[in-house]
């Protein structure tokens, strides 16, 4: 399956260590070699690096690692190709603009079926590419469109998280339906199932989070895949399965969880029926 990762912290944060432990399951002996993607939410836009290529050999993940490219929300995808060719259209995270805001979406799993399911029809946005995955996209962006009315003026936050969770439990029933969203206010993990690449059983969790915290006292930090530098920093990552020795906590199969600032924002929700 696709792999993901998400961060969102307190202040600008560089991620290098954890795109290069995450590329590594892009790599031999993995057959997950079909794009990756990375987008970093930068002054209300994003900056996104896309490739069609596998992560494991791209000069575009070096390139990434010679910059200091920093943010508070950035949003990591490696693909293995289920639906649609391996091309730079069908790589992730896609993104899209609503109300004057950008908004990022990557998920891992398939959704068989989801072109005629009705409830995944948009009439706003269309797909650039072919895969289930920015279908998927673009039917959550309509969902949201009836919350995000007015430019720039960010519903409330249990406004969005509503439309996800609801989201979320009619994804699971077309396939599993692990994602990301990000509208640049704050970082959305869906977690629900994941095929195991050993015993090729589909069960949860389909994402595990961590929650380092690093010391201002430290100086120039690196902790858990991620390269900090300065005053003390609240961060969470998400990923689809633990990417250091930390001990990760799994999400539930249905659990929508929000972060913002580094913080999970509220209650961990599970929107199982």
């Amino acid at each position: 399956m696709c792999e993901l990762l998400g961060l969102s912290s307190n202040l600008p944060a560089k991620l290098n260590l954890s795109l290069a432990r995450l590329a590594e399951h892009g790599g031999p002996p993995s057959s997950i070699r079909d794009g990756w993607g990375v987008g970093w939410y930068e002054g209300g836009d994003i900056r996104l690096i896309k490739d069609a290529g596998p992560a494991d050999t791209s000069d575009w993940l070096r390139f990434i690692g010679q910059h200091d490219l920093r943010s508070n929300i950035v949003m990591a995808h490696i693909r293995k190709a289920t639906m649609g060719a391996p091309t730079y259209r069908n790589a992730q995270p896609f993104v899209r603009e609503l109300a004057g805001r950008m908004h990022s979406f990557a998920h891992n799993g398939w959704l068989p079926g989801i072109l005629e399911a009705p409830g995944f029809r948009s009439s706003r946005f269309a797909p650039v590419g072919e895969t289930d995955s920015e279908q998927a996209f673009c039917a959550l962006l309509d969902r949201l469109a009836t919350i995000w009315r007015e430019p720039h003026d960010i519903p409330p936050l249990e406004h969005r998280r509503a439309v996800v969770t609801a989201f979320g439990r009619d994804m699971r029933a077309l396939g599993p339906a692990n994602f990301l969203y990000a509208d640049g206010d704050a970082l959305f993990a869906h977690g629900d199932r994941r095929k195991s690449a050993v015993t090729g059983t589909v069960r949860a969790p389909g994402l595990v989070f961590l929650q380092p915290h690093c010391s201002s006292t430290s100086g120039a930090i690196i902790a858990n895949g991620v390269s900090v530098t300065g005053m003390d920093q609240v961060m969470t990552l998400v990923a689809s399965v633990p990417l250091t020795a930390e001990p990760w906590q799994a999400m539930a199969e249905g659990e929508v969880a929000v972060f913002r600032d580094g913080q999970i924002i509220g209650k961990r929700e599970t929107g199982v029926a």
